[in-house]
C-alpha cells in the first residue's frame, strides 16, 4: 500500500512551494521599488536633480524598467513560486539579484534625498529574499538538479560573458590606475569610483562564472543559480536600451549605436535562458525510482 501511494504522488515532490516569508519579502521589495520609481518619474528633478546628466538619464531609465518590467514580473514570479512553479522560483532569484544590484547603486551613488530609506529597504528586502529563495532551491529534492543534459551551452555562455565583462572593465580601470588619474567612467557620474565596476568585479562576475562552472560539473548549485544568472544578465541590458530614448527625449546628444550590441546580447541571453528552462522540470519520486 505504501509503495502505491508513493508511486502515485504528483510532481509536488519535485519542488516545494516557496515559503511565505520569501514571497512576502519579494512582494514587498517589488511594491516599494515600483512606488519609488513612480515618485522618481513624477518628480525627477527632486530625486536626481543634483546628479550629472548621464546619471540623471540612467536613473530615469532604471525607474522605467523597474516600474513596467521588473517589479510586476517579480511579483508574478513570487506568487507562482509560492504555488510550486520551479521555473518561477529559478527566475525569481535573478530578478531579486538584479534589484539588489541596482538599489546598491541607488543607495551608494545617488545623492541623499527623500527616497533614501525606501531604497535601503528595497536593497535589504531583495538581498534576504534572494538568499532565502536560493536556499529553498538548493534543498535536496527541490527539482533544480533534475537536469543531466543540454547544459553545455548555458554554462559556457555564462563563463564567456563573465570573462568578457571582466576584461572590458579592467581595460577601463587599469589605464586609469597606471596613469595615476581618477576613474574616467566614475567621472561621468561624479562619484569616487564606478559602482558597476565594483559590484561586477567583486560579486556578480565571480558569481556568474562560478554558476557556469558548477553547471558544467552538474552541481546542484549550478542548476539552482544558472537561470537566475541569465535573468540577471538579460535585465542589465534593459536600462542600457532605454537610456538613449530618455536622452533623446531630454534633447541631448544620443549614441544610438549602443542599441545593436546590447540588443543582440539581450536576445542571445534570453534564447539561452529559454533553452535551459525547457530542460528544467521537477521530478516526482516515482520518476527518481525508475531504473536508468
Amino acid at each position: 500500500m505504501s509503495e502505491k501511494v508513493i508511486s502515485e504522488e504528483p510532481e509536488t515532490q519535485g519542488f516545494d512551494r516557496l515559503p511565505a516569508l520569501w514571497v512576502r519579502l519579494s512582494a514587498a521589495a517589488a511594491v516599494l521599488a515600483a512606488a519609488g520609481s513612480v515618485i522618481g518619474l513624477l518628480v525627477p528633478n527632486v530625486i536626481y536633480g543634483r546628479e550629472t546628466p548621464v546619471l540623471f538619464n540612467a536613473g530615469i531609465a532604471q525607474d522605467l524598467v523597474n516600474l513596467f518590467i521588473v517589479a510586476p514580473l517579480m511579483l508574478i514570479l513570487a506568487i507562482r513560486a509560492s504555488r510550486g512553479s520551479l521555473r518561477s522560483g529559478l527566475c525569481l532569484v535573478g530578478f531579486l539579484a538584479f534589484t539588489a544590484y541596482n538599489y546598491a547603486i541607488y543607495t551608494f551613488s545617488v545623492h541623499f534625498g527623500p527616497l533614501f530609506l525606501l531604497w535601503v529597504a528595497v536593497l535589504g528586502l531583495s538581498v534576504f529574499a534572494a538568499a532565502g529563495s536560493l536556499a529553498g532551491l538548493l534543498r535536496p529534492g527541490s527539482g533544480a538538479a533534475s537536469v543531466r543534459q543540454h547544459v553545455g551551452l548555458p554554462a559556457w555562455f555564462l563563463i564567456a560573458l563573465g570573462v568578457m565583462f571582466a576584461v572590458l572593465w579592467l581595460s577601463q580601470i587599469v589605464p586609469d590606475l597606471l596613469a595615476g588619474r581618477p576613474s574616467t567612467s566614475a567621472a561621468l557620474w561624479d562619484v569616487p569610483t564606478d559602482p558597476v565596476h565594483v559590484l561586477d568585479l567583486a560579486l556578480y562576475i565571480p558569481a556568474i562564472c562560478a554558476s557556469g562552472v558548477l553547471l558544467l560539473r552538474h552541481h546542484r548549485i549550478g542548476y539552482a543559480s544558472a537561470p537566475g544568472s541569465l535573468i540577471f544578465l538579460s535585465l542589465t541590458c534593459l536600462p542600457i536600451l532605454v537610456i538613449p530614448f530618455v536622452t533623446h527625449a531630454r534633447g541631448e546628444i544620443v549614441n544610438w549605436t549602443i542599441l545593436v550590441p546590447i540588443g543582440l546580447l539581450a536576445a542571445a541571453t534570453l534564447a539561452v535562458l529559454w533553452r535551459l528552462l525547457q530542460t528544467m522540470r521537477p521530478r516526482s519520486v516515482a520518476a527518481d525510482n525508475q531504473p536508468g
